[in-house]
């Protein structure tokens, strides 16, 4: 696929690219250029907060698991799910 850039240094994404990786307007991306390529990594970008509060979490759950409070997840979800019902507590 070869695309072409344009003034401002803009370039189109192509559709299928977009598609395939269910971007939209408004994504973000990390640029890198490694070996002479240029690299686009799609990037979610959270207020600081937001991931002070999923620190948190992480770090209180992995201590009632460390004291038997909890127990291991089967799956991501399960573990979602934990952490949402300790929050309405």
């Amino acid at each position: 696929m070869t695309i072409e850039m344009r003034s401002k240094s803009q370039i189109t994404m192509p559709r299928e690219v977009v598609s395939q990786l269910s971007l939209s307007e408004g994504d973000k991306f990390e640029v890198r250029v490694k070996d002479g390529n240029i690299f686009l990594i799609p990037v979610a970008v959270y207020p600081k907060s937001y991931i002070s509060a999923l620190e948190k979490a992480a770090v209180e759950t992995a201590e009632a698991y460390r004291h038997g409070k909890i127990t291991g997840f089967d799956n991501p979800e399960d573990l979602i799910t934990a952490l949402h019902a300790e929050e309405n507590e």
